[in-house]
C-alpha cells in the first residue's frame, strides 16, 4: 500500500484515510495487511495535518495583516 508522493487533497486523503478506519474496524484484514494499512493511515494523517498547518498560516497571514487582503508570498513549509 506504499503511495507516491504528490500533491495530496485533503479531502481525498480524509476519505482515504476513512475507508482504511472502516476497513480495519471490520476486522477481516490480516495482521500484516493491518499493519500496512495503519502504516498508511498514520501517512494520510501527517499529509492531512501538513494541509491544515499550511490553511492556518494562511489565516494568520491574513490576521496579521489588519484583515486587508493584500498579495504576499506564501512559502508552504516542506513536511513537518
Amino acid at each position: 500500500m506504499p503511495r507516491k508522493k504528490k500533491v495530496t487533497d485533503f479531502e481525498q486523503s480524509l476519505t482515504e484515510l476513512e475507508s482504511l478506519v472502516t476497513q480495519m474496524e471490520q476486522g477481516d484484514l490480516s495482521l500484516e495487511d493491518s499493519l500496512k494499512a495503519f502504516e498508511e493511515g498514520v501517512s494520510l494523517t501527517r499529509d492531512c495535518q501538513n494541509i491544515l498547518a499550511q490553511a492556518e498560516q494562511k489565516v494568520q497571514m491574513l490576521i496579521e495583516s489588519g484583515g486587508e487582503l493584500k498579495t504576499k508570498p506564501f512559502q508552504p513549509t516542506e513536511d513537518i
